[in-house]
């Protein structure tokens, strides 16, 4: 069969916005009296929204509800992308080189308001065919829902997707899902070499990214 399509994430892939809800759980904690540190960061990427706010009220035993926690996070996350999208290099090439061969979709683990948000700002509402967030689905990266529930809604088999991904979470979630996975690690988060040997291809940049390498994923399929 040949490869239908290209599915993204978001935060790390996208957007450089690992830097800016890092920012955001810092400031909230703050605000608390408690330190959120790069290690809580890490532990958190690629979770579904509820996971990150069960984290944070398990972690720092706090007395707030879970809804409470997203709503309070994910406004602070609206005011710093209202300054300024940090849009990653390739980004929208890559989506509107992948939208002209294949059909495109986001599974992120970022509140659905938030993808919504940066779709309207990148003016890619009308690119994306399907958007699944974390809060769609039970267990956020690194099960499979996310990449299996935008398969369903692009109706594409699993195995006829690409999953791009940053995080050691959201690859293990593609493959999980019987995807092929293109990772596009960041320098400041670097992965192990055991889940960078699980991808299919690694990218330095989405500026790397073509309909080409895509379609070399899986030749006799796209032949």
């Amino acid at each position: 069969m040949p490869i239908r399509a290209v599915i993204f994430d978001v935060d790390g892939v996208l957007v450089d916005s690992e830097a800016s809800w890092f920012q955001a759980a810092v400031e909230f904690i703050r605000k608390l009296g408690q330190t959120w540190t790069e290690h809580d960061h890490h532990l958190c990427m690629g979770f579904a929204p509820v996971e990150w706010a069960r984290y944070m009220r398990e972690r720092f035993r706090l007395s707030l509800s879970p809804q409470v926690i997203q709503a309070a996070v994910i406004d602070l996350m609206r005011k710093q992308y209202e300054k300024n999208v940090p849009v990653l290099p390739g980004a929208l090439e890559a989506v509107h080189a992948a939208a002209g061969a294949y059909e495109v979709a986001v599974a992120s683990g970022s509140p659905l308001e938030l993808i919504n948000h940066l779709a309207r700002l990148t003016g890619l509402e009308t690119v994306f065919k399907a958007i699944v967030s974390g809060s769609d689905v039970g267990r956020g990266k690194p099960a499979p829902d996310i990449y299996l529930e935008a398969a369903r809604r692009l109706d594409v088999a699993p195995r006829e997707c690409v999953g791009i991904e940053d995080s050691a979470n959201g690859i293990l979630s593609v493959k999980a899902a019987g995807m092929f996975s293109i990772a596009v690690p960041a320098p400041a988060y670097p992965l192990p070499e055991e889940v960078l040997r699980k991808a299919d291809r690694v990218l330095p940049s989405l500026e790397d990214f073509s309909v080409g390498l895509v379609q070399s994923l899986c030749p006799e399929r796209t032949a």
